[in-house]
C-alpha cells in the first residue's frame, strides 16, 4: 500500500536544521560532546527529512536555552546604527515618534531574527544586510501599507529578518 500525502511526516524547514546545527555546535563548544559525535551528528542533521531523524541526531544533548527578547522602549524616537550587537529576538515599543533599526553593520549570530515593532504613531525604518532575507508578512498597519525595496539581489546565506507587531503609520524595510 501506498503512503499517502497526509500520512507522511512534515519535512524538516531550514529554520530547524540552522537552529539543530547552531545546538550541535554549541553543545560541542560546552564539552558535551566530542569532535567525533558532532561530525557524526552534523551528517546526520544535514541529511535527515524528518523531525523525529532530527530529534534523534539530537538525542542527549542539554535542553536549549531560553531565549530572552530584548526591548527598546522609548516615548519618542529610537535609533540603532553602527556596530550592534542584535539578539534573537527583539521588541520595539514607542508610542509616538520614529524608529530607525539599522542593521547593515549590525553584528547577528542568529540564522533567524524576529522584530516585533508595536508603534502607535510615526514610522518605522529597518535597514538590513545585503545578504538578509526578509519577511514582513506578521507586520499589520493602520493607515499605510509597508513596503520592502530590495536594494541589491541578496546573496544566500545571510540571516532571516522577521518582522511582526503592529503600528499606526507605515514601515519601511530595505
Amino acid at each position: 500500500m501506498t503512503a499517502t500525502p497526509e500520512d507522511r511526516p512534515p519535512l524538516i524547514s531550514e529554520d530547524d536544521r540552522d537552529t539543530a546545527v547552531r545546538r550541535l555546535q554549541e553543545a560541542y563548544a560546552e564539552g558535551h560532546i566530542s569532535h567525533e559525535d558532532l561530525d557524526e551528528r552534523l551528517h546526520r542533521v544535514l541529511t535527515v527529512t524528518s523531525h523525529s531523524e532530527l530529534g534523534a541526531a539530537l538525542a542527549s544533548l542539554p535542553k536549549e536555552k531560553a531565549g530572552t527578547t530584548s526591548t527598546i522602549a522609548a516615548a519618542g524616537r529610537i535609533q540603532r546604527r553602527g556596530v550592534w550587537r542584535v539578539p534573537r529576538q527583539l521588541k520595539v515599543e514607542s508610542a509616538f515618534g520614529k524608529v530607525h533599526l539599522d542593521l547593515s553593520r549590525a553584528v547577528i549570530e542568529h540564522s533567524v531574527v524576529d522584530t516585533e515593532l508595536q508603534l502607535g504613531t510615526g514610522k518605522a525604518k529597518i535597514t538590513v544586510p545585503r545578504d538578509a532575507t526578509v519577511d514582513i508578512e506578521g507586520l499589520h498597519t493602520g493607515w499605510k501599507d509597508s513596503r520592502y525595496e530590495a536594494g541589491h539581489p541578496s546573496r544566500p546565506g545571510g540571516p532571516t529578518i522577521r518582522i511582526s507587531g503592529a503600528m499606526g503609520s507605515r514601515a519601511a524595510v530595505g
